[in-house]
């Protein structure tokens, strides 16, 4: 069994960071991407930023220059920083794993979800 576990949401005003991160645990072999996705209310999941297990990334536009995203493979977990953050990026974040269990089953796993709200 795997789980996806975030952290780091919350209210923060314009112009303002937050930092996400994501711990993956359970039967894992190896993991492949990681990556975080948004979903705004009334609109579809996009991808906003992900990372291959060799650390090349790739960033939605909109994101680009604000947001990076980054991992550590000992600690099975990814994080994202964004910067000067915009009431656009108003969200629910949800971290996603390509991962290898130790039965050697590959799959893509989901975190729960974390809100970020950006208001003045």
């Amino acid at each position: 069994q795997v789980q996806l576990v975030e952290s780091g949401g919350g209210l923060v005003q314009p112009g303002g960071s937050l930092r996400l991160s994501c711990a993956a645990s359970g039967s894992i072999l190896s993991i492949y991407a990681m990556g975080w996705y948004r979903q705004a209310p009334g609109k579809k999941r996009e991808l906003v930023a992900s990372i291959a297990s060799g650390g090349r990334t790739n960033y939605d536009d909109s994101v680009k220059g604000r947001f990076t995203v980054s991992r550590d493979n000992a600690k099975n977990t990814v994080y994202l920083q964004m910067n000067s953050l915009k009431p656009e990026d108003t969200a629910v974040y949800y971290c996603n794993a390509d991962i290898v269990t130790i039965t050697i089953s590959r799959d893509d796993y989901w975190g729960q979800g974390t809100q970020v709200t950006v208001s003045s």
